[in-house]
This record gives structure tokens, C-alpha cells and sequence, in this order.
């Protein structure tokens, strides 16, 4: 069973936040008032961007669409500045890191192998060996790189929980898991700040995830285009530098300049997704509107998909749904609230195609590798389970790892619940990912 302490923070956390939902529910929001959206609540406790290297992540906030409030936090691991005389950094993750735990964590359940390593005779998850050790890494300075050899890392949007209606990229718990993601995985992790309900209902927030993506294709054009003015510039002696080139070179619309950590690090053909609760509603709905796109949104190529106990519903109940209604921090009756918040009414159904994953005439057959992580108290997980179940039965790699004791939002609110559950959770996405953004071409660009 969760501690004592989860169960009396749950209590106050689920009283603050109907409260909440029920004011917006009685005084509805004036959606035309206020387009431009909001991305964070007042109350939320935010962390400030830092673009030093202070505990291994470099940090800093980008407005990406002039005409809203989306916005990303782009998290840089020291890892893509290698140290003087080492030409190839290794991984963040040890052997000796996924052991420490073993004795404490169990993983409950795991609905198809993950096929990550060799089993253990622990229960709770395998061992890896062979994995390297972290290192130290000076200060990155400025907003520019500031070595001429740039390792070239995937790249993973991270789209955060919340129920629609709450949440932020820039909140100290997303800050901080999200600075443990970059590092276990060694990946540039893009937090997206969508825009929330009830000022923005559905679709805004997934046409906001599209926009992350189809900006992150355009980064990597520019960027090569710049890298070929550039070296033209060089080639011809012409007037401009190849760094006066990157500072004005923008898209036809003279919107977006070139994001040079992304320009410097980033390996968009190595894309992975990642969402907590409502977000991996959204991520979901971005994979697959990613795969319909085809060639759109070429160089950017989404490898694989991480579901956190996402929140996922429909009108036909499941068991967890009818046996763990009342469980910790998101009871089902707060989630029909924001449902009812986030959906505008002509479209208001619990087999709505934004929560319901399952609805007929979807095709899953070209969906990416998706791992769906969920906790045992929770209400949603078998909804989760049964998404999971239906990419298997077309032949997509689906495992699902489920955490015992551990409650809706576990490892994301890590901060609070302090839970050992949380940091084997990261670890575990780490591995599973690390199968698919393995590197391709060479390690380093010049």
C-alpha cells in the first residue's frame, strides 16, 4: 500500500483540485476573451531555466508561435560536450545504478517482455551490464556551442500531466523529472508547453503537440541550410561570417530563427515521444498523426512512444475503473470534470476520439513501438492495458510495466512522494528506449 504520507497528500490534493474544477464548471470561461491561451497556473511552483551545467543538464525556454502561448524547455545533457581529451562521452546509466534499488522496488507486472536483458532473479526488473559511467563537464556558456566538436543526441517531446486544466513544462516536478529523463536516456528533451482547458478546449492542445513537431522539422531544414550558407560563405569568401549567417537566417515567413543547441545536438531523426496522464493522450495522437504525415515532416522520425499512465476513458466501464474509482490524487469524479472542462459540448462523449484510443475504424498496424507504464492504484490502468493489448495483436511492440504500491502520477511527482518506485521507473524507460534511438551515422558532427 502507498505511505501515509502519499495517502494524506492525496486527500488535500484531491480537495484543492475539485474545488478548482467545480469553480470553472459553475463560472465558465469566456474561451474568445483570451485566444492566446495560458501554459501554467498561478498557484503552480515553477523552476526557473538555468543554461549551466549545474547538475548535468543545461536548461532554457523558447516561445515557438507568435500567435499563442505554446512554448518548450529544452533540456541539454552535458553529455554532448565531450571533455577534453575523450572523443566519445559514455552513458549516463550504470549497472551499479539499476542494482541499488533492487532489494526495494518491484516492478508488480510486466503484460508482454519487454526484451531489455537478461532476467534477473529479482522480481521487480532485469540487470544490464556493460553500460558506462557518468562524467563531469564545464559550465556550457552562452546560448551558442562552445566547442566545435557537437555530439549529435536524439531528441525526445515530453508532453506533461495535469488533467487538461493544470500543469506546466516549466513546473518544479516536470523540471525535475525531466532532467532525470535527459540524463538516464542521453537524450535533448523538449518539454512542451501546450495550451490548457477551460481557456482552450480540445483541439487545442493536440494541434500544439503538432506544432512542436512540424517546428522541429523546420529547425533541422534550417538548420542545414544554414550549415550549407555557411560553408559556401567560407568556400567563396563572401561577405558574411557562417555565425552572421545563424544569427539571420529565418524561414519564409521570418518566424523562426535558427535554435542553435538544437542546430548544434540535435538528431531529429532519432525522435521519441513521451506523456504523462493527459499528455500521453497527446502523444499518442502525434505519433499517429506523425505516421500519416509521411514525408511532411522529414528529417524529424518518431522511433517509439512512451505512455505514462495515460488517461485514457470510454463509456463502457472497466474493472479498475469500477473498483478504484476513489483512488489516490485523480478520482474518477475530478476526471469527469476536466473532461467536461477540456471537450467542448457539442463534442462531450467518453468515447470521444481524444480519450478513447480504441474507437472502430482506427488503424494501429503503422503505430510506433509503445511502452505503457502504469501503477497499480490507479483507476485507468486498465484502459491502459487494453491499448497495449490491441498494438501486440498487430504485431507493434507493446509491453506494459506496471509499479506496485505506486499511484497515478508516481514517478512525475517525484519531488513530493519521494517514492523509490519513481527513480526505477526512469530507469526502466531508459533502457527500452535506448533500443531504439541507437546511434546512426557518426557520433560526432564538426
Amino acid at each position: 500500500m502507498p505511505s501515509v504520507a502519499v495517502k494524506l497528500y492525496s486527500v488535500f490534493f484531491k480537495f484543492v483540485l475539485k474545488q478548482r474544477l467545480q469553480s470553472w464548471i459553475q463560472s465558465p470561461v469566456d474561451e474568445s476573451s483570451n485566444p492566446y491561451g495560458v501554459t501554467a497556473r498561478p498557484e503552480e511552483s515553477i523552476s526557473a531555466a538555468n543554461p549551466s551545467f549545474t547538475d548535468g543538464v543545461a536548461t532554457k525556454d523558447i516561445h515557438i508561435d507568435p500567435f499563442t502561448a505554446l512554448s518548450i524547455r529544452i533540456f541539454l545533457p552535458d553529455t554532448s560536450l565531450p571533455p577534453p581529451g575523450q572523443s566519445q562521452p559514455k552513458s549516463k546509466l550504470r549497472s551499479s545504478q539499476l542494482d541499488s534499488h533492487s532489494s526495494v522496488v518491484r516492478r508488480r507486472n510486466s503484460y508482454a517482455p519487454p526484451d531489455i536483458g537478461t532476467p534477473r532473479s529479482d522480481s521487480r526488473r532485469s540487470s544490464f551490464k556493460g553500460l558506462g559511467s557518468r562524467y563531469d563537464s564545464n559550465v556550457y556558456r552562452g546560448y551558442s556551442p562552445s566547442s566545435k566538436k557537437c555530439r549529435k543526441l536524439p531528441i525526445m517531446l515530453q508532453f506533461h500531466g495535469g488533467g487538461w486544466v493544470s500543469g506546466s513544462n516549466e513546473s518544479v516536478a516536470n523540471d525535475s523529472f525531466c532532467r532525470r529523463i535527459a540524463k538516464l536516456c542521453d537524450v535533448i528533451v523538449l518539454a512542451v508547453g501546450y495550451r490548457l482547458a477551460p481557456e482552450n478546449k480540445y483541439p487545442a492542445a493536440f494541434d500544439d503537440g503538432m506544432k512542436v513537431l512540424h517546428w522541429l522539422g523546420k529547425q533541422a531544414n534550417l538548420a542545414e541550410c544554414c550549415k550549407s550558407m555557411g560553408s559556401g560563405a567560407r568556400g567563396v569568401g563572401a561577405e558574411f561570417t557562417k555565425a552572421e549567417v545563424q544569427r539571420h537566417l529565418v524561414d519564409a515567413f521570418g518566424a523562426t530563427m535558427v535554435e542553435p543547441w538544437l542546430a548544434a545536438h540535435g538528431d531529429p531523426s532519432r525522435c521519441v515521444l513521451l506523456g504523462v496522464s493527459c499528455g500521453a493522450n497527446i502523444v499518442d495522437y502525434v505519433a499517429f498523426k506523425a505516421i500519416e504525415s509521411g514525408k511532411v515532416i522529414d528529417p524529424v522520425k518518431v522511433v517509439a512512444q512512451v505512455l505514462m499512465y495515460p488517461f485514457f476513458i470510454g463509456s463502457i466501464p472497466t474493472k479498475s475503473e469500477t473498483r478504484l474509482a476513489n483512488s489516490y490524487f485523480y478520482d474518477m469524479a475530478s476526471c469527469l470534470l476536466a473532461w467536461k472542462l477540456f471537450l467542448p459540448v457539442e463534442d462531450l462523449s467518453l468515447d470521444h476520439p481524444a480519450g478513447n484510443p480504441l474507437i472502430p475504424d482506427r488503424s494501429l498496424k503503422c503505430m510506433p513501438p509503445t511502452l505503457t507504464i502504469i501503477a497499480e492504484h490507479d483507476w485507468m490502468r486498465d484502459r491502459a492495458i487494453a491499448y497495449s493489448e490491441a498494438l501486440r495483436s498487430v504485431n507493434v511492440d507493446a509491453p506494459v510495466l506496471e509499479y506496485k504500491d505506486a499511484v497515478h502520477g508516481f514517478a512525475t511527482l517525484d519531488m513530493l512522494l519521494k517514492s523509490p518506485q519513481a527513480k526505477a521507473c526512469a530507469e526502466d524507460i531508459a533502457i527500452w528506449v535506448k533500443k531504439y534511438i541507437s546511434f546512426r551515422g557518426h557520433e560526432f558532427s564538426y
